[in-house]
């Protein structure tokens, strides 16, 4: 039952702190805006940023995943058989 009350609380608060407030989203551009708080991007380069970030963070999950996946590694006492 607690697990459940946790849950149900993390959600709410989950939920409440993604969603951004009206002052803060009128600061937003149109992309951002009801999503993110603060003052929003400052100019070009913080999108430069923000996309090479996504793009390394991307190509690392699809690494991750495509190793855990498919690892290569034939023999039965290979950790990442045990894992598996």
């Amino acid at each position: 039952m607690r697990a459940k009350i946790f849950t149900a609380l993390l959600c709410v608060a989950a939920h409440t702190a993604a969603t951004a407030c009206p002052v803060c989203e009128k600061q937003q551009p149109k992309l951002l805006r009801g999503i993110t708080h603060g003052a929003g991007t400052e100019s070009e380069w913080d999108w430069i940023i923000v996309g090479t970030a996504l793009a390394i963070t991307l190509y690392t999950l699809y690494r991750s995943v495509k190793l855990l996946l498919l690892p290569g590694e034939s023999e039965q006492s290979h950790i990442k058989q045990s894992i598996l």
